[in-house]
């Protein structure tokens, strides 16, 4: 989507136009969907979830958006983003509740990958939405830097520089959570 292509979107949306909001939800909902899928897990109704309260909030706030602060993209996933924390936090109550039996073997492990998973979802959640956006799609989504910073219009340079900040803060942010978490212990040196 080229820039004229966004603005004209954009006012759409802001003008409430059905027509905007059509191809608005065309060209975003896949990839709303994967990157939901990647920060929620493979439960597909907590996928859903997220991504049917992603476009409420979006329609909600469309009157707030602004293409001069950056692209629909980063706004979506800003709002994606706190959509999947309100998730996140929300499920985490309620396994709260659960007491955890001690695994072994072949369950031991499926558990521990399914709390690291949990781990990098959370961290992920904590980190600004250009960061969270950024390393979502060059490491979850497999996006080359060429190809996002096509996306995000700017140069390969700046969305190198980028993901290393980035990088930083989410392991800022993961190590944070593992000196606030009981499990801690996944035999990996996250200094690297």
């Amino acid at each position: 989507m080229n820039e004229q292509q966004e603005w004209a979107i954009a006012q759409g949306l802001r003008a409430g136009d059905p027509e905007a909001w059509r191809t608005f939800y065309d060209t975003f909902c896949e990839r709303v969907w994967r990157t939901a899928a990647r920060r929620v897990g493979a439960n597909s109704a907590d996928v859903a979830d997220v991504v049917q309260e992603t476009f409420l909030a979006a329609a909600r706030s469309a009157g707030q958006f602004d293409p001069e602060r950056g692209p629909l993209w980063a706004w979506l996933t800003g709002i994606l983003r706190n959509q999947v924390a309100l998730q996140f936090r929300k499920k985490q109550r309620h396994q709260r509740i659960r007491e955890l039996g001690v695994p072994s073997g072949q369950d031991r492990h499926e558990q521990q990958r399914a709390e690291l998973a949990a781990l990098v979802r959370e961290a992920l959640t904590e980190l600004n939405d250009d960061y969270g956006s950024l390393l979502t799609a060059k490491y979850l989504d497999e996006e080359t830097v060429e190809e996002i910073a096509a996306s995000e219009q700017t140069t390969t340079t700046a969305v190198r520089s980028k993901l290393a900040r980035a990088r930083r803060a989410f392991r800022d942010a993961y190590d944070q959570l593992t000196t606030d978490s009981p499990v801690t212990n996944t035999g990996q040196n996250h200094d690297k």
